[in-house]
């Protein structure tokens, strides 16, 4: 019983004191959030090559590791194979 007085008294403590930077910080990050949001159009278009790199590499990135495991799957079958005794 004490110790969860002790705590609800510690927890109600430090919601007094940490709410008004709660608040200040939120709205520090409000404000950093809509300071990065543009509403005009791009200055410089991205042209159809850079588009197509940036996809393809992309693409590699994600199937590169699975197109590896799928092709050693046969190495890690005999390598999973106790020796026989």
């Amino acid at each position: 019983s004490r110790l969860t007085h002790t705590a609800g008294g510690m927890l109600a403590f430090l919601r007094g004191a940490v709410q008004p930077v709660t608040v200040c910080r939120a709205r520090d990050i409000v404000q950093k959030r809509n300071s990065s949001i543009y509403s005009k159009p791009p200055k410089s278009k991205i042209g159809p090559g850079q588009s197509f790199l940036i996809m393809s590499v992309f693409a590699v990135a994600l199937l590169a590791p699975a197109g590896w495991i799928l092709h050693h799957i046969p190495e890690y079958r005999q390598r999973a194979k106790p020796p026989p005794s």
